[in-house]
C-alpha cells in the first residue's frame, strides 16, 4: 500500500515538475500557499510560535546546555579511561541482508 501511495505522489509530482500544463498548476499552487503565508491571521500565529519558543529556549537553554556539558564530560572520562586501561575499541560488524553484495565495511568517524 505504501508502494502504491508513493508511485502516485511521485506521479504527481512528476507531473506538476515536468509538464507545462503541470507548471501552470505548480503557479497556482505556489500563489495559494504565498497569499496564506501573508496572510494577517497566519502572520499573528507565526509571531505567537516565534515568541513562545524564545521563552521556552531562554528559561530552558541554561538547563540544556548543562545537561549536554556533563554527556560530554562523562563520555570523554570513559574514554580517557578505556585509553588508560589499555583497552582497544573495535569497530563491530555486521552480517549484509541475503541477497545483497557484501562490502567492506566503514568505520565511523574517529575510530
Amino acid at each position: 500500500m505504501k508502494g502504491k501511495l508513493a508511485f502516485v505522489l511521485g506521479a504527481g509530482v512528476g507531473y506538476v515538475l515536468g509538464t507545462r500544463a503541470g507548471r501552470v498548476q505548480f503557479e497556482k499552487i505556489k500563489g495559494w500557499a504565498s497569499d496564506a503565508w501573508h496572510d494577517p491571521r497566519v502572520q499573528s500565529t507565526v509571531d505567537d510560535l516565534e515568541s513562545k519558543a524564545a521563552g521556552f529556549a531562554k528559561d530552558q537553554g541554561a538547563a540544556l546546555k548543562d545537561k549536554a556539558v556533563d554527556a560530554v564530560k562523562s563520555a570523554v572520562s570513559r574514554t580517557s579511561d578505556d585509553d588508560a586501561s589499555g583497552t582497544t575499541t573495535t569497530t563491530p560488524t555486521t552480517t549484509p541482508p541475503a541477497g545483497t553484495t557484501p562490502t567492506t565495511p566503514v568505520p565511523p568517524p574517529g575510530a
